[in-house]
């Protein structure tokens, strides 16, 4: 049966209602807008029906419903990420999903879809454990991690991905599955890394790790110090033990009276830091960048791991935004310089944030049995987010394509959830051979394409 567009509900969209215990949404019925209504508020996807999941069976019974109706099926949790391509979708929102259990005897945590970084830390921290975070708590676990998962705390314990044990799943023909390396490798490891049109994550298991406290934070510089700031960045991050991770971005900041106000309105070098180790040794290490530009505001010092969110500052809010990236091979001085070309502080841009990101470490090698995270061999990850809105908000996209651009010569493929790209782009990010394996895969358990993400240019022929 071939999966077809639907702009109108099934007549009997009644008979999902009795099957779910969370509401059932259509166009025009209240409350449905805002069921779909995520972080980026640049990314709504299209639908005919929402489902408002509370549990893995209300998932399963929307799963079947889609199968038989013809509909494909979405899901989102916080909507931080890109909208579903397409219309005619059944979407699965799991934002009340949110329950987290940890066992601090063996160092793990049971995460719902609907969890936020921000609900494990308050789980984990009490017992002085964290997960693989990442740059913001409001951030969803399960999202995160099936994309990857890029922790601050990654050269030194991996990807989130590397590091999660089991995932309780909803598969295309409606059934609730235990998935992990015993039960299903194949699905296991295309899950952890490939995470899109496999099944529907409902839970997560993972690893926790001992931690704390952490050395950390961020140095905004002015930003005519930009360009002394990242060329000194670039020499001096890849000397870094794996204990440590960094970054450092230009970011354009709002006028906004909630920042400090030597931020308000500023175009800054924002240099960010962490390190799990010693904090002398941690301070020692720092000490060089200190001196390498005019400091606006210095916020690095010791830290608990539940308030990691100091250390990139993401915007707390939602924003209509867009992003693009690339994984790069090498930093050069001359990719310094043609960031700083396109997206430098002296060019009008609607970029908001341009950032320079050092890979390497625990990032390079699985933990564990092998997965489908794409971008282990890259040195570098360069990430550029636009806010669509204001008065360049419309060249959003040309500028995204000005930074890819301008470091293509030293590309070394993309990071999944950090690349920007539609769904029938992002299967160049694997290798063949691993291409290869997850498509075989997707059929074997998604043989109807109920879960395949929609590529709009297969819907406009009608053969999608």
């Amino acid at each position: 049966m071939s999966i077809t567009t639907q702009q109108q509900p099934s007549p009997s969209v009644d008979r999902l209602r009795a099957a779910v215990a969370g509401a059932v949404l259509t166009p025009g019925d209240a409350g449905f807008d805002a069921e779909l209504t995520g972080f980026n508020l640049a990314a709504t996807p299209a639908a005919s029906i929402v489902v408002a999941a509370t549990c893995a069976d209300d998932v399963a019974a929307a799963v079947r419903y889609a199968a038989f109706h013809g509909l494909r099926v979405g899901v989102r949790a916080t909507g931080h990420g890109a909208a579903l391509e397409g219309a005619g979708q059944l979407i699965v929102t799991t934002s009340r999903m949110t329950d987290v259990a940890v066992d601090p005897e063996s160092k793990t945590a049971r995460a719902a879809a609907g969890a936020r970084w921000r609900d494990v830390a308050a789980a984990t921290a009490p017992h002085g454990l964290t997960g693989r975070v990442g740059s913001s708590s409001s951030v969803g676990v399960v999202g995160f991690t099936l994309g990857g998962g890029l922790s601050l705390l990654g050269r030194e314990f991996g990807y989130a991905a590397d590091h999660v044990r089991a995932l309780e799943v909803v598969t295309a023909d409606g059934a609730v599955r235990t998935v992990d390396a015993d039960s299903d490798p194949d699905l296991f490891w295309a899950l952890r890394g490939g995470r899109d049109g496999l099944g529907i994550v409902t839970a997560i298991e993972f690893g926790l790790v001992e931690l704390a406290q952490i050395y950390g934070g961020g140095i905004f510089f002015a930003g005519d110090s930009a360009r002394d700031v990242l060329h000194a960045w670039r020499r001096w991050a890849p000397a870094l033990p794996p204990e440590a991770g960094t970054s450092v971005a230009i970011t354009r900041l709002p006028p906004d009276p909630n920042l400090p106000p030597p931020l308000q309105g500023q175009v800054v070098a924002h240099l960010r830091y962490t390190h799990t180790g010693d904090p002398d040794v941690a301070e020692a290490l720092l000490a060089p960048m200190r001196t390498c530009g005019a400091i606006l505001l210095d916020g690095v010092g010791v830290m608990p791991v539940a308030a990691l969110d100091a250390v990139h500052m993401d915007p707390p809010g939602p924003l209509p935004a867009a992003d693009r990236g690339a994984a790069l091979s090498a930093l050069p001085a001359e990719a310094v310089d043609a960031i700083l070309a396109v997206a430098g502080p002296d060019v009008p841009s609607p970029l908001a944030i341009v950032e320079i990101r050092l890979l390497g470490g625990a990032l390079r090698r699985p933990h564990g049995t092998d997965n489908a995270v794409t971008g282990r061999d890259a040195a570098f990850a360069v990430t550029a987010i636009g806010v669509c809105a204001g008065p360049l908000g419309d060249q959003v996209d040309t500028h995204l394509r000005a930074v890819t651009d301008a470091v293509a010569p030293w590309s070394a493929g993309a990071l999944l959830s950090f690349c920007g790209l539609p769904a029938a782009v992002r299967a160049a990010l694997w290798p063949a051979e691993q291409r290869a394996r997850l498509d075989e895969i997707r059929r074997r358990h998604d043989p109807n394409g109920v879960l395949s993400p929609v590529d709009p240019a297969l819907d406009a022929r009608g053969d999608g």
